[in-house]
C-alpha cells in the first residue's frame, strides 16, 4: 500500500481475542505495508500480546500508558509509560500486562523478512504465552489460540478519560467542538 494515511487511533480498527491483547492496526485489511509493521496493543494485567518469539528483524516497542512485564531472552522486565525498548534481530520477547489496569504499546517492526522462531520458556508459560514445542510455524505456535476468533471491536484507545480531557475547555487556547458535538469526532 503506498496510499497516504492520517487516522486518530480512536478511529482505528481493533480486533479483540480472549487469549491476547487487543490489537489497534492503521493498515487496511488484506493491505499490509510492505516495509513497517505498525500497531498499538492494549494488555490487561497478566494478559500476553502474543506468543514468545524471536524474529530476524529488528522492532521497537513505546510504552504509550501502564505498566507491562517485557520477558527479553527468558528474564522479565519491568515496563512503564514512555519506556522505549529497542529490540534487535534474533532477541527472544513478548510482552504481558502489568500494574492495575490496561497497558497500551506502540509496536513498530519491520517486514524485510516474515520469519519467527517460537521457542519454550518457563517464565512466558506462567501467562501462557510460551509455546509447548519449538516450531517456526506461527500456525503450529497459535494453534490453540486460533480455535477462538478474533472479534472486532470498538477501539479502547484512548481511554474515555482521555478523550474527555480533549474535549474539555482550554483556557488559553478558544476551543470549538467538531460540529455534531464531541461524541460526533469519536465515532
Amino acid at each position: 500500500m503506498n496510499d497516504l494515511l492520517i487516522v486518530n487511533l480512536s478511529d482505528a480498527p481493533a480486533l479483540s481475542h480472549p487469549h491476547r491483547a487487543t490489537i489497534i492496526d492503521f493498515e487496511p485489511e488484506g493491505s499490509p505495508w510492505p516495509d513497517t509493521g505498525v500497531n498499538v496493543q492494549i494488555m490487561q494485567p497478566g494478559q500476553p500480546n502474543c506468543r514468545y518469539h524471536s524474529e530476524p528483524v529488528q522492532e521497537d516497542f513505546l510504552v504509550l500508558h501502564g505498566e507491562c512485564i517485557a520477558i527479553i531472552n527468558g528474564e522479565e522486565r519491568p515496563l512503564r509509560q514512555w519506556d522505549f525498548f529497542h529490540c534487535p534481530a534474533g532477541v527472544e520477547h513478548v510482552f504481558v500486562g502489568a500494574g492495575d489496569g490496561p497497558c497500551a504499546v506502540l509496536m513498530i517492526g519491520s517486514r524485510r523478512k516474515d520469519e519467527a522462531h517460537y521457542p519454550v520458556n518457563a517464565i512466558a508459560a506462567k501467562y501462557d504465552a510460551s509455546v509447548a514445542t519449538e516450531t517456526d510455524k506461527p500456525a503450529e505456535a497459535y494453534a490453540d489460540w486460533r480455535q477462538e476468533p478474533w472479534e472486532p471491536v470498538a477501539s479502547s484507545w484512548p481511554p474515555t478519560s482521555a478523550s474527555a480531557a480533549r474535549a474539555a475547555p482550554c483556557p488559553h487556547i478558544p476551543c470549538t467542538p467538531p460540529p455534531g458535538g464531541v461524541e460526533e469526532e469519536h465515532r
